[in-house]
């Protein structure tokens, strides 16, 4: 029976191949969390409309569109919700585990911008040094801040 079902893959090659694969794998949703830092080494917080009360500052995050390159997503979602530009620079974290969702998160340095914050979503954008982050800070974002991303 192996062997037949060896053979039909090795026959059907190609779309159809990613199309059953497709339909017998997990789906998985990603959130990018962009850690952008200015030329003087603070970063960009934001205080979320929609997360927890007490726990509403954070990086900026959002969900990769089906297509997006990760790094695509953190330029889209800081310019979303923030107006600034960045330039995407090192992987910072990767984690997978989660029933539903894979987490990633990437170094990010301004590049340009005026800072305008999206008020559906966010409700106050400031810059913070590492050694000063404010209150209600999410407790996994301080340390990929921090660099002790687990």
């Amino acid at each position: 029976m192996k062997k037949l079902v060896a053979a039909a893959w090795r026959l059907i090659r190609g779309p159809i191949q990613w199309r059953v694969l497709w339909i017998f794998q997990a789906k998985f949703m990603v959130g990018v969390t962009g850690i952008v830092r200015d030329e003087e080494g603070r970063v960009l917080l934001l205080r979320h409309r929609m997360w927890p009360e007490g726990r509403q500052w954070g990086l900026p995050t959002g969900y990769a569109i089906k297509g997006e390159r990760f790094e695509e997503t953190v330029v889209r979602e800081v310019r979303e919700e923030t107006g600034l530009q960045v330039r995407v620079g090192d992987l910072a974290y990767l984690k997978s585990g989660y029933r539903l969702r894979v987490e990633v998160a990437y170094e990010a340095a301004l590049i340009g911008g005026t800072l305008k914050i999206d008020s559906f979503e966010i409700l106050e954008a400031k810059w913070f040094t590492p050694g000063d982050l404010p209150e209600g800070l999410q407790e996994s974002h301080r340390l990929l801040i921090l660099g002790e991303g687990d």
